[in-house]
């Protein structure tokens, strides 16, 4: 009985547990999140089947794309156990962009629209400096892979 309790309280067992109730956590946000796609896919459908009002039409679309965006993180959260920095800076991106598209700029008072600015600036900013670092990374790898091949040919 006592081996048994100590197995349980073992940290590798507790953190595979809590590894796999992540997972599954994950998944059913996923599949909850692919449904509310299907959803909005039939609004969007809808929509441009009365086309009474572009902007819903676009508002809808760009609900769509965020929502695949979201999809994708999850996904590659699911296989790697990592959030990709990449991708979140694209939802947010255009979950900003959909708001000023959809409301318009008239309606934002002016310290809100250099707030956006500044904001889309910097998330510009930390994508640019993502791109950069990911090439650098890819070139160390990369040159470190020939200066091995060049050590196992001598």
């Amino acid at each position: 009985m006592r081996k048994y309790r100590l197995r349980w309280f073992k940290r590798t067992r507790i953190v595979h547990n809590l590894v796999f109730f992540q997972d599954l956590i994950v998944l059913s946000l996923c599949v909850a999140l692919f449904g509310a796609m299907v959803v909005q896919l039939g609004d969007m459908f809808l929509a441009l089947i009365r086309a009474h009002n572009p902007q819903q039409v676009t508002s809808d679309t760009l609900v769509l794309l965020i929502l695949v965006e979201l999809f994708r993180l999850l996904v590659i959260y699911f296989q790697e156990h990592q959030i990709s920095v990449g991708v979140a800076v694209e939802v947010a991106i255009v979950s900003i962009l959909r708001e000023v598209i959809v409301r318009g700029l008239v309606e934002f008072t002016t310290g809100k629209i250099i707030a956006f600015g500044i904001f889309l600036l910097a998330l510009g900013i930390l994508l640019l400096v993502l791109a950069w670092s990911s090439r650098t990374s890819d070139e160390i790898r990369s040159h470190k892979s020939v200066e091995t091949d060049e050590e196992n040919l001598d």
